[in-house]
């Protein structure tokens, strides 16, 4: 990824495909309204390389409500096309057992991909549930980030039964467990993690490996405290996400520009706090 050319770097950005059959899928759309963007990759390097914003992208592999997951091979591959500004994060099912762990043993020795995104609400797991450590245990060993879905599922919304996804999954103080357990394996707690922001807060200023990304909800409906401390003592910990295609970039970095950041820390968020977790520095 070079750096150097780009403004801002999204850090939670979904490959998918466009599944208009999938009832999941249609009540998103529902839910966050119409972003305006195309699925599909082409349009996806296309959006990110005419704006120079860089990007992590990932699939998520669940069962729950029929998506495809489009396989950590080809995201890698996708991202290697575009390397210029882009970087792939893997997804497994940790629940799998033995076959999630010899996957990402797979990929980590590949040197595809960048670190992991998981989504216990989906995958129906609590995040501190032994079951998982044996996954955790080999991306602590490479010291690979892990993104973890936290708070309030947009999938699911409105559906009958919520669609089978458990909200419970997404309580972020499972996560603290995790972080005492492997402190060797960064951990971003993805979006605003309401109704538990304040304890994704306390996890994030207890924990050093712990950051927090902004995707999944318009920056104009940000609660107070998040604005409040990622201006002030999580400054260096609170990344740029949208969500795409769910969320535009050019929407949340619309709406960004008109709440209360100091000037001083807009760029930490935008950019320089991601190139410091990735390894982009150098």
């Amino acid at each position: 990824m070079n750096v150097h050319d780009l403004v801002a770097i999204d850090v939670h950005v979904h490959l998918e495909m466009d599944e208009t059959n999938n009832t999941a899928n249609e009540a998103a759309k529902k839910y966050f309204g119409n972003s305006g963007v195309e699925r599909g990759r082409n349009a996806l390097a296309e959006y990110y390389r005419s704006r120079k914003i860089g990007c992590v992208i990932f699939s998520v592999d669940e069962r729950l409500t029929g998506r495809t997951h489009i396989p950590n091979d080809e995201v890698a591959a996708f991202a290697a096309e575009n390397s210029d500004m882009m970087l792939a994060f893997a997804s497994v099912d940790p629940m799998r057992g033995e076959v999630a762990v010899e996957e990402a043993k797979r990929l980590i020795a590949a040197g595809s991909i960048r670190g992991f995104k998981l989504h216990p609400p989906v995958q129906q797991f609590h995040a501190n549930d032994k079951r998982v450590y044996p996954f955790y245990e080999v991306v602590n060993e490479a010291r690979l980030p892990v993104i973890f879905h936290t708070g309030h599922s947009g999938i699911g919304a409105g559906l009958p039964g919520g669609g089978g996804v458990r909200l419970k999954y997404g309580n972020p103080m499972d996560i603290d467990d995790v972080a005492v357990d492997f402190p060797d394996m960064p951990i971003i707690m993805a979006h605003p993690s309401f109704p538990w922001q304040d304890e994704a807060i306390s996890i994030c200023l207890h924990k050093p490996q712990v950051y927090i990304d902004l995707s999944g909800w318009s920056p104009k409906y940000f609660p107070p405290i998040l604005v409040q401390y990622a201006n002030t003592l999580l400054k260096h910990k609170v990344l740029f996400g949208s969500d795409y295609p769910l969320i535009s970039p050019d929407r949340w970095l619309a709406d960004f520009q008109n709440i209360a950041i100091r000037d001083d820390v807009r760029p930490l968020i935008l950019k320089e706090n991601a190139m410091r977790l990735l390894g982009l520095n150098t």
